[in-house]
């Protein structure tokens, strides 16, 4: 067996980063930026009103409270996407909207909570005293001109877009999404309702591992089952290859296995077939088929999602330009404790996570712990790393991956 790091460095050394695409901003969630972005303009671009009030010359309401307001001749109304002009001087006020234009003269705002108009609104009183610039947002107050926006290299999220879209862009530089095909191998696996035939069972991978493929953000491609059979494996994995820029196989990579996949594999391309020392998902192959890489999950359903979450995902997100494998790695509470013998392997238990009131998260089992009790991964919130040895007492602390 090797350790995991020695796997996950194998699987990185041959996953590169996609090319660079531009992509308009509606596509862009989620995806990594290829260069630095600056902004060509101030953003606000010009002083406006942070508050629904009433421009006005601060010197003007020195001394003003609500037993001795300081009245002010209202000259007109600032809505926003106004122009703004409207002149202020001493002994007069302009009503202003938020976000409109502070007007010529005035150099701050009262908050209409604070402002008492006249029933003709010809005039109002103010019953508090302000500082120039109360309630003012000076133009750049959020950006310069020539300021950076976005750093190369940083994960798109909705905030990114709204500030990409508020300096006038309309698309932007990032690594290609990349498309990854799914197939699951074996003459067992069958899809649907019905009766099973003996021996027979349904197909659970494929579509657990198009849904990981999707909240990772990959174009998944779903190429189906595909029997023990060479020449059939051979069609789907070159279909694979051309089609995709990375390749999901599961099933056909443990040591009892038909080697179908495995002969094949080993004829296109340049495999390592990898005893892990962790538990589940022992089994690993991964290597290139015409420079694509292409990872082989175990069978089992659960060894097949954990097997994603050490091996694919890392593969995947460096592709896509991400740094780190991207799950939240925490300390954690083994409420219950969690079990398990020395065996050389570092085991990865499934448990369910809750933040507590102590500020930590807390974890205990989600159920069955066999790599085939999926409905178990399916209740877990978390992987729990155990190392090897006789495993955590209950109250003592264990480390833990979030899921999701």
């Amino acid at each position: 067996m090797i350790p995991l790091g020695e796997a996950r460095a194998r699987v990185l050394r041959d996953c590169h980063l996609l090319p660079v695409v531009e992509v308009p901003l509606a596509a862009a969630r989620g995806l990594v930026t290829a260069l630095e972005v600056r902004t060509d303009e101030d953003v606000p671009p010009f002083a406006n009103t942070a508050m629904d009030g009433f421009a006005v010359v601060a010197a003007d309401t020195v001394g003003a409270t609500d037993e001795r307001p300081v009245r002010l001749d209202v000259v007109g109304t600032v809505a926003a996407g106004s122009s703004g002009e409207v002149q202020v001087r001493s002994g007069s006020a302009a009503r202003i909207m938020t976000g409109a234009p502070i007007p010529p003269g005035a150099d701050a705002v009262v908050m209409v909570e604070r402002c008492r108009p006249s029933d003709d609104g010809s005039s109002v009183e103010v019953t508090v005293e302000v500082a120039p610039g109360n309630h003012v947002r000076p133009a750049g107050d959020d950006l310069r001109a020539g300021d950076p926006v976005v750093a190369a290299g940083v994960e798109l999220t909705a905030g990114h877009l709204g500030v990409l879209a508020g300096i006038g862009r309309r698309t932007v530089e990032v690594h290609r999404r990349p498309r990854v095909g799914v197939m699951s191998t074996g003459d067992e696996l069958v899809e649907g309702p019905g009766p099973l035939e003996p021996g027979q069972i349904r197909d659970a991978n494929r579509h657990t591992l198009l849904a990981l493929l999707d909240e990772l953000g990959c174009e998944s491609v779903d190429l189906g089952i595909v029997p023990d059979d060479e020449a059939a494996i051979t069609a789907a994995i070159r279909d694979g290859v051309e089609r995709c820029d990375a390749l999901v196989t599961s099933g056909g990579v443990s040591m009892g296995d038909f080697d179908y996949v495995k002969v094949v594999l080993d004829r296109l391309g340049d495999m390592d077939w990898m005893q892990v020392a962790i538990k589940p998902a022992k089994p690993l192959a991964f290597g290139t088929v015409d420079g694509t890489p292409v990872f082989g999950l175990p069978g089992n359903p659960v060894s097949s999602m954990v097997s994603f979450e050490l091996f694919a995902r890392p593969g995947l997100r460096r592709m896509m330009g991400h740094e780190g494998p991207g799950r939240l790695i925490v300390d954690a509470v083994a409420v219950d404790g969690l079990a398990r013998r020395p065996d050389g392997k570092t085991h990865f238990l499934r448990v369910q996570a809750a933040y507590g009131e102590d500020g930590r998260f807390h974890v205990r089992s989600a159920g069955g712990q066999g790599s085939h009790q999926l409905s178990a991964m399916a209740a877990a919130s978390a992987l729990a790393v155990l190392p090897d040895g006789d495993g955590v007492a209950p109250g003592g602390t264990v480390e833990a991956i979030l899921l999701g």
